[in-house]
């Protein structure tokens, strides 16, 4: 392409003004706001389709698969967390409100159908009849070999044999059989004196009580504590379960229409709404772009003409425009 002398002109001075112009913090600023301004005017479906935000969300949250070093990442900034130095002198009062405590507590306290549904749940659940068994066994064992009676006694020790001697015979089978057999014919009952037991132990009253003498149990240890149940060694295998707990998830046909679903929802409910709207949802304003939003842009925009891609980028496009043959038939006009 034959390069025309005063094109050149041209287009040296129009990038020279553009480097003047965006080299200028107010010039940055005031094309930011006026972006925001004009943004904020557009509704959600005037920009976006509900197909472009789900396609979006399918191909990166639900086929792509997280990268080794985010997960390595993960379990890093959780070991972080757990070992800063801070942890030493804050009190777990410090980073929970007692007024949130409280009000967790009358909550979980109101709850009394979900806590009798789970109570007989689990009460009723084979495991804890087994469990059950086994306490009321070992509990009745340990009566008879180390009660303070037994021990302490003239004679008692002798008799306690004699009558466990007595009971196997009569039975004809061990004490252990016995008690077992005896402990499977009333396991129902034994369930339902379980729950009675248990609903009156966490009636709302107490249970509330139960929270609230927890936390002023812990409320003053300090949040190093934590590392007490968390192995920070492990961590890096037990955010890998994790992650291979969401890796299969996030493949299944659940998951897919869960995620497909939940999102035509909220388009359904926001596509009237102004981008002013759904962004002041997400604590975004005026305010925020006209300070910390802007500050954040405008060292990207001294790089953009520090280093000369603006430039780049722009005699790109003007040469473009003034070597088009509409340009160049303007300019020829001019000289005839």
């Amino acid at each position: 392409m034959q390069k025309h002398p005063m094109i050149e002109q041209l287009i040296e001075a129009h990038i020279q003004f553009l480097n003047d112009e965006f080299s200028q913090s107010n010039t940055i600023q005031n094309e930011f706001v006026e972006f925001y301004h004009w943004f904020r005017k557009q509704n959600l479906k005037q920009i976006w389709t509900v197909e472009q935000i789900h396609q979006l969300i399918q191909q990166q949250i639900l086929n792509t698969p997280a990268s080794a070093f985010l997960i390595e990442q993960i379990a890093e900034h959780i070991r972080f967390a757990l070992v800063h130095p801070a942890n030493d002198q804050t009190k777990i009062a410090d980073a929970i409100p007692v007024l949130t405590v409280d009000k967790i507590a009358q909550y979980v306290a109101s709850k009394s159908v979900h806590r009798r549904r789970l109570i007989h749940t689990v009460v009723n659940n084979p495991a804890f009849s087994a469990m059950i068994t086994q306490l009321i066994q070992h509990a009745i064992h340990d009566y008879l070999d180390n009660s303070v009676m037994v021990k302490h006694v003239p004679g008692v020790s002798r008799f306690m044999k004699m009558g466990k001697s007595v009971l196997e015979s009569v039975t004809d089978s061990n004490l252990d059989q016995a008690i077992q057999h005896y402990l499977q014919k009333n396991i129902q009952k034994l369930s339902q004196m379980s729950e009675q037991v248990l609903n009156q132990h966490f009636n709302d009253d107490k249970l509330y009580h139960f929270q609230a003498n927890l936390w002023h149990k812990i409320k003053d240890l300090p949040l190093n504590v934590l590392k007490n149940y968390i192995e920070i060694d492990d961590l890096p295998q037990t955010v890998g379960l994790g992650h291979e707990i969401w890796d299969h998830l996030r493949q299944t046909a659940y998951l897919e229409q869960q995620v497909k679903d939940g999102v035509y929802a909220w388009y359904a409910r926001n596509q009237e709404r102004s981008f002013d709207l759904l962004l002041r949802d997400l604590n975004i304003d005026e305010a925020l772009i006209q300070h910390q939003l802007q500050q954040l842009l405008e060292p990207i925009i001294v790089n953009l003409v520090q280093s000369e891609y603006l430039a780049q980028r722009a005699r790109h496009y003007l040469e473009k425009f003034y070597y088009s043959s509409s340009t160049l038939e303007i300019l020829q006009q001019k000289d005839a």
